[in-house]
């Protein structure tokens, strides 16, 4: 419940005017990825390849793939680094002095990465229809998963940030858990393609399900039950979101 929506307003348009401020660093260059993707992977290599049965082109394919990894980039990447800095320059005491609950706290912190991430997801489609002609087919499903993508990983970037002793342990996370997720959770490639034994395990991947919820809101193709992305989705965006709340809660690294 929030008792001090001023108290959190103004948190959340400090996260957000962070990284706006810096738009050069935090907004361009998953364009400028965007770009380069599509056209190597979708117009050089992907004409090559074709997918049967689903009617789609390889480009149709790996564009809300390309939306996923840059949306979760974009969230777990702002938090990360804005509560990681604060601690290191020992002014989160600001925030944790504030007539604010660890609820509200992380509710404004949460802000900056959500809306970094939401952005950063809408260029990537943007820069999709200069190569073919886009459309999402369900927007309420992909507001849905977007939003709940993009709090998943702007938690998971303050948990990382809360962990890290260092800048170097601040980037542990996203190499070795979350981009190897991400790459083996179909986003350059259809799950139904591999061999059994590996399709089977990418089923354990949380990431795969996240990826097949938008691109079946963005295209309308998925191969996995469409309840059990929504439910995972839902599932970890609240956990996530908790699990953070209850970290600053018990001052995990925070109060020395």
């Amino acid at each position: 419940m929030i008792t001090n929506p001023i108290g959190v307003a103004a948190l959340m348009r400090r996260e957000i005017y962070r990284f706006m401020s810096v738009a050069g660093q935090t907004i361009l260059p998953p364009v400028v990825n965007s770009l380069l993707f599509m056209f190597i992977f979708g117009v050089a290599v992907g004409q090559r390849i074709t997918f049967h049965g689903t009617g789609l082109t390889y480009l149709e394919f790996i564009v809300p793939g390309l939306m996923v990894m840059h949306l979760i980039s974009g969230s777990y990447e702002n938090t990360s680094s804005s509560l990681f800095i604060a601690r290191w320059h020992n002014h989160i005491q600001e925030v944790l002095l504030a007539p604010l609950s660890y609820f509200e706290m992380v509710l404004g912190l949460l802000a900056g990465g959500v809306v970094r991430g939401v952005i950063v997801c809408i260029e990537v489609f943007i820069v999709s229809v200069f190569f073919l002609h886009t459309e999402i087919y369900h927007p309420l499903l992909f507001l849905y998963f977007i939003v709940t993508i993009s709090v998943i990983f702007a938690c998971a970037g303050m948990m990382g940030a809360l962990w890290a002793e260092d800048f170097s342990m601040l980037s542990t996370w996203n190499v070795y858990i979350i981009v190897p997720l991400v790459l083996l959770g179909g986003v350059f490639h259809p799950v139904s393609g591999l061999p059994v034994i590996a399709q089977k395990i990418s089923h354990f991947n949380p990431l795969f399900y996240l990826v097949s919820g938008v691109r079946y809101s963005v295209t309308g193709m998925i191969d996995v039950s469409l309840l059990i992305c929504i439910t995972i989705a839902f599932v970890l965006s609240i956990g996530f979101f908790f699990l953070t709340v209850l970290l600053f809660k018990m001052g995990y690294k925070l109060r020395t």
